[in-house]
């Protein structure tokens, strides 16, 4: 309830003034503890917030521990890293949420109970103090008697005086009341909807990060659809093959009994063996016999034994060429032979006569195979290597193919400069900013997040797919092309790069870098280059420009290679030169496709719009489009050009890509919301140039992108975003275009043959 003063009753000081400053007091005394309560609350949520994020960040390091000790199943841990990513990314989101409710509510509410509420009560103690002032001098002044003029004389004064005063005081109490009225709306209002929009940011980021790992959880969902399929069948298997093996019988050891010279493991026979001690008491150690019991081996002329799978074998007779077996009877324990070398013997039991036979068997028969090798057996070992070795070679061709590109990760990070942060210098980013070119750490990538997608635009190397132009757009520019650019001026000012883990100082120097821009050095370039230069370059580009638009299109498109070739030769001069404006030498760069100097144009402020208004107002997209760059043109729009800013002929990029056969750049307009029945001065729009053109390829892509469009106006409001069959043909142009631009070409062809 909104409770005002007026001056006028103030200056009388009714009764109905009185009962309003006692109303008012009453409210803002309430509204202090409502307050003071609100604070109190808001601070222990944060805190609870804050002990919330602590133990959820010890989850996710608690899934991180789980995915790495998941190595050998590669869903499951590229399952749970991609998780633990995301929910780290929440986390951060969290925390950003909070940070702001602090400044949002505990800051503004405090600030505002401290400064205004501090100023009402003072102005209200000297409000009381004057008030009472004035009551003594009213008792003061009726208690003087008629016939003491000289008391009659000062207590008037002092009356005069002191109701003067508290008129002074009562005024600026009530202003003081009134102010405090007005401006609690205001402060409680702007917390809250501070606030609340606090929590929209919160929501949104993470349904964006949700959205983008949609996809790939529907992919997992399908697949272990599929595991649990394929677990139900093993099971049936295993219960039949557990069934089968119950009824064999056990009841001898004939198939332990087997031995194998030629096996291809090398190991001719295997199994448990006691072993006596080969110390000087010659003891079976009978308390403990799993301390005697060894899983003995005869492999590669050798007989080794170990205790457990992992162990390193140990070798009891290292050539059995040099040593001879014999059985062993006139010992107490049954199944025993002994393995003889010329500098020790080893007593071993079988555990029935039937091993200890096919034992004895197996060393005899590797002893004569040992001596008819003989010095063969390296020539054997040599050729065993040799298959080996030509595997090795072939998973290493195919690992140099898998760096070669095999994923936007492995493709991104071999650019110099990408295997770390760009801002901090983490190892091993997971994130990109796909207008600026350069690779992130996930907690950088949330800072970027909160600068908006007008100053970057972030994106997973993991979790999203990546079309192949913004894969070379990425390949183009890096970390070091940009930081050259961006942090010109660190050293310079004396200011260190935050480290992995500095938040608060991460986000200033964000901040700082890509939107103040403050370590780029703006003396690199001047304004303009001489305008006779200028008007030169100015005029043989739009003497060339004006003999193009004379002919017609299917002439255009021969005469356009070698225009483009003279236009860049005469422009090029200019081109390494930094005394280009920012906007000239974003438009000339776009010609040259020079992705870094375009990137270093608009780290000086270069308008992406910028038009030539001595080259029919041609715009830097435009300028890509005659430089036949399918890259530049991406890295043009990822920073927010106009695909439909038209030069003074009234053509816009999709015009000129039409003209030029373009078809890779025309299928990228069209994707980004390209007016295609836009006309220009003429009255031809792109269809009717790519028709007469006799362009079948952008003719298809046209039509297409027509049909589509009037299969959204007629589904209305709630329609789809378009046919799936128009989205895959223009995924497969895209591809193209990419990949296979010579394919593309075959109206250069036709062209010759009339």
């Amino acid at each position: 309830m909104k409770m005002t003063v007026d001056f006028e009753e103030c200056l009388k000081d009714s009764p109905r003034f009185r009962a309003a400053l006692e109303e008012v007091e009453g409210d803002v005394a309430e509204l202090e503890l409502k307050l003071d309560k609100l604070v109190k609350l808001c601070i222990a949520m944060i805190d609870t917030g804050k002990a919330f994020c602590v133990a959820n960040k010890q989850f996710m390091n608690g899934i991180r521990d789980l995915a790495q000790y998941s190595s050998n199943d590669a869903v499951v841990e590229t399952s749970l890293t991609k998780f633990s990513d995301s929910l780290q990314e929440m986390i951060n989101f969290h925390t950003i949420l909070f940070d702001q409710t602090q400044r949002s509510i505990k800051a503004q509410l405090q600030n505002f109970v401290k400064e205004d509420l501090r100023k009402f009560k003072d102005a209200k103690k000297q409000f009381e103090k004057v008030s009472e002032e004035k009551e003594n001098a009213l008792v003061k002044n009726a208690q003087v008697q008629r016939n003491k003029q000289h008391e009659v004389e000062e207590a008037t004064n002092i009356l005069t005086a002191t109701r003067k005063c508290f008129r002074h005081i009562a005024l600026d109490y009530v202003l003081q009341i009134n102010v405090l009225q007005s401006k609690r709306r205001s402060e409680i209002l702007k917390s809250m909807l501070s606030f609340m929009y606090a929590h929209l940011a919160f929501f949104h980021q993470g349904y964006d990060l949700f959205s983008e790992l949609g996809p790939y959880m529907k992919d997992l969902g399908a697949q272990l659809d599929r595991l649990v399929v394929d677990a139900a069948k093993e099971k049936r298997e295993m219960e039949q093959k557990h069934s089968t093996i119950q009824q064999k019988d056990f009841s001898n050891d004939d198939s332990k009994l087997e031995y194998n010279v030629d096996a291809a493991n090398g190991i001719v026979m295997e199994g448990y063996l006691f072993k006596r001690a080969s110390n000087a008491f010659k003891t079976w150690n009978r308390k403990k016999p799993d301390h005697i019991r060894r899983w003995f081996s005869i492999q590669n002329n050798q007989l080794v034994y170990q205790k457990k799978f992992k162990d390193n074998p140990t070798v009891v007779v290292e050539d059995l060429r040099l040593c001879t077996v014999k059985h062993c009877e006139d010992i107490e324990r049954r199944f025993c032979f002994e393995v003889v070398s010329p500098t020790k013997s080893c007593m071993l039991q079988a555990d029935s006569e039937k091993l200890r036979q096919a034992w004895i068997k197996a060393v005899q028969t590797s002893i004569a195979t040992a001596y008819r090798e003989k010095g063969d057996e390296s020539e054997k070992l040599d050729k065993k290597s040799s298959p080996s070795t030509g595997s090795l070679d072939s998973g290493n061709e195919s690992k140099d193919k898998l760096l070669k590109g095999e994923s936007a990760l492995q493709r991104v990070q071999c650019i110099p400069g990408n295997a770390s942060c760009c801002d901090c210098g983490l190892a091993d980013p997971r994130w990109a900013s796909i207008n600026l070119g350069i690779t992130l750490c996930i907690e950088c990538s949330g800072i970027h997040r909160s600068l908006g997608v007008h100053f970057s635009k972030v994106r997973s190397l993991t979790l999203d797919t990546w079309e192949p132009e913004l894969l070379k757009l990425m390949c183009e520019l890096g970390n070091d092309v940009i930081n050259r650019v961006y942090e010109a001026n660190l050293e310079k000012m004396g200011i260190k790069k935050p480290h992995p883990g500095q938040r608060q100082e991460k986000e200033a120097y964000i901040r700082a870098k890509y939107v103040e821009r403050k370590f780029v050095d703006k003396y690199s370039m001047s304004s303009s280059p001489p305008e006779q230069e200028k008007k030169i370059v100015s005029k043989s580009c739009e003497e060339k420009r004006l003999s193009i638009s004379k002919l017609g299109p299917s002439e255009q498109i021969r005469a356009s290679p070698q225009s483009s070739e003279a236009e860049r030769q005469d422009s090029s001069v200019f081109l390494d030169s930094k005394h280009f404006n920012p906007g000239l030498q974003l438009y000339r760069a776009s010609y040259e496709k020079n992705l870094p100097k375009m990137a270093e144009a608009l780290a000086h402020g270069a308008d992406v719009n910028w038009s030539n208004s001595e080259e029919n107002k041609a715009t830097p997209l435009i300028q890509a489009v005659l430089g036949g760059s399918l890259v530049t043109c991406e890295f043009l729009l990822q920073n927010g050009a106009n695909v439909n800013q038209r030069d003074v002929q009234g053509r816009g990029p999709l015009h000129h890509a039409t003209v030029l056969g373009h078809t890779g750049q025309v299928c990228l307009f069209l994707k980004r919301g390209a007016n295609q029945h836009a006309t220009d001065e003429e009255g031809k729009d792109p269809l009717s140039i790519a028709v007469e053109a006799a362009n079948a390829d952008i003719v298809t892509l046209l039509r297409l992108a027509r049909m589509n469009e009037e299969m959204r106006e007629s589904e209305g409001l709630y329609g789809q975003p378009g046919d799936e069959t128009y989205q895959d043909i223009f995924r497969d142009f895209s591809q193209m275009a990419s990949n296979n631009p010579e394919k593309l070409n075959r109206f250069q062809q036709d062209s010759q043959k009339f």
